[in-house]
């Protein structure tokens, strides 16, 4: 077993590696599962780490990004390989039932968020996910994407305004329809 110095202290391969996997893999597999239909999510997290363990010796001092870097990657040949990989999605987190007239408020947000999201394309839903639902740093979230700070910033900036400019010019969708659906198809 290899041994190197790590801030002083000997560490075997075989502890820095567990010592990233526990660390990481629970993130790592949101990370993915938000990305991925759910019988994926195994195959990509597995590969991930089985890649981030050949690759131990050449890993950055920054782990985290690095490991998402590894999974995108992995994401990003199985869809040009083999058509594995889907669109980036929202996927809508359960909440307790609120009372009917918030509930009604709150799914028709949603809807128009959800219509303006799928017309964003996927490199603006990506910046945006990376952002806002896996919560990185503009640092990190360009070592997944694998440019500079300065240029994931402006791909940010630039994907947050065309998402307000689709939400903006989307029809509003009432919370209520003015009459209820089966009176409107009888008089059809």
């Amino acid at each position: 077993m290899v041994r190197r110095a790590r801030g002083g202290v000997w560490v075997s391969d075989a502890d820095r590696f567990t010592r990233l996997y526990r660390e990481h893999r629970a993130e790592l597999e949101r990370f993915v599962r938000r990305r991925l239909p759910p019988p994926q999510v195994e195959d990509v997290v597995a590969e991930a780490f089985l890649v981030a363990w050949r690759r131990l010796d050449a890993a950055p001092a920054e782990l985290r990004p690095w490991l998402f870097g590894i999974a995108r990657n992995l994401m990003l040949t199985a869809a040009r390989t083999h058509g594995r990989w889907h669109a980036l999605h929202v996927r809508l987190a359960a909440e307790p039932e609120p009372a009917d007239l918030e509930l009604a408020a709150d799914v028709a947000s949603r809807t128009d968020l959800v219509r303006a999201w799928g017309k964003l394309n996927a490199g603006e839903r990506e910046v945006l996910t990376l952002v806002a639902w896996d919560g990185l740093t503009a640092r990190e979230a360009a070592a997944v994407l694998g440019c500079e700070p300065g240029t994931f910033r402006v791909r940010l900036l630039r994907a947050r305004r065309h998402l307000l400019r689709i939400l903006d010019r989307l029809p509003q969708v009432d919370a209520w329809p003015e009459r209820p659906l089966a009176e409107e198809g009888a008089r059809r």
